[in-house]
């Protein structure tokens, strides 16, 4: 078992972790008693520690957690009294900026959910690529019921569970479980409490088996198309698809498979 390495980062109010074990880094939001709240700060630390792990060649998936009984409640909403208008346009620009790096990194990025996800919590869920939650977590978009609408959070949430289960959440503010947000594309599986960083575990190593370069021009051209018109969508993908099936791995994938074998992929981070 390779060993693990722990970066520990942040203020009062900006407290996360950056282990690393093998290829998989595990981001863990790390202030149980504010219920992971994303500050201002810790939105822009947080979107720091992305762009740096997404250069990292020996990274191949990243996971980002939550200590204690909630994933992310959210806003830090004690920052949110009495603030001036570029205060608020700071706080939103800075929640966009996280989400937008979420898809920028070329690697994975998994949601480990053991707890609550609410409101901007539940938007960084529906952000990542890919989510496993824990059979107590719950998910919401509680804005409504302060006068602040999830405004930004529907973005994600509406891509993931569609416009109509998207409303319902938006409008009503009601949670919905661990089974319903599986049911409804929120995340893709779900696992007891004490099996939860086992399942993600098992998915980050299936994805690692495979070429990180590949997988980072497949991920890219993912996010490009999802709201192309279809014609658009084929022009960009055709130009992609011929584009990697030149590149080394994927010749190095085909020859394996025709000759029987197991690939050595170039575009292997830490190969």
């Amino acid at each position: 078992m390779p060993l693990a390495t722990t970066l520990r980062a942040g203020s009062l109010n900006c407290v996360f972790s950056i282990e690393t074990e093998g290829p998989v880094a595990r981001i863990t939001l790390a202030n149980p008693k504010r219920r992971n709240a994303l500050s201002l700060e810790l939105m822009q630390r947080l979107t720091e520690a992305l762009s740096e792990l997404g250069q990292k060649t020996d990274v191949g998936v990243i996971v980002v957690a939550g200590e204690g009984p909630a994933f992310s409640a959210g806003h830090d909403l004690s920052e949110m009294v009495d603030r001036d208008a570029q205060f608020y346009d700071d706080l939103f620009a800075a929640c966009t900026e996280l989400m937008d790096a979420v898809h920028a990194v070329p690697q994975p990025v998994i949601a480990e959910v053991a707890g609550v996800a609410t409101a901007a919590g539940c938007q960084l869920v529906a952000a990542c690529d890919l989510a496993v939650a824990s059979t107590e977590a719950t998910f919401a978009t509680p804005g409504v019921r302060i006068g602040l609408f999830c405004s930004t959070p529907m973005v994600p949430i509406s891509r993931a569970v569609g416009r109509k289960r998207a409303m319902e959440m938006l409008l009503t503010g009601e949670p919905i479980g661990a089974a319903t947000a599986a049911e409804w594309g929120l995340v893709n599986r779900v696992a007891p409490p004490d099996q939860l960083r086992a399942e993600v575990d098992k998915l980050a190593a299936r994805i690692t088996r495979y070429s990180d370069h590949t997988i980072a021009i497949g991920k890219r051209a993912f996010y490009r198309q999802i709201d192309f018109s279809e014609p658009e969508a084929y022009e960009l993908t055709r130009e992609v698809m011929a584009a990697n099936a030149g590149t080394a791995d994927a010749q190095e994938g085909i020859d394996a498979f025709l000759t029987k074998r197991s690939p050595s992929w170039s575009g292997r981070r830490g190969s």
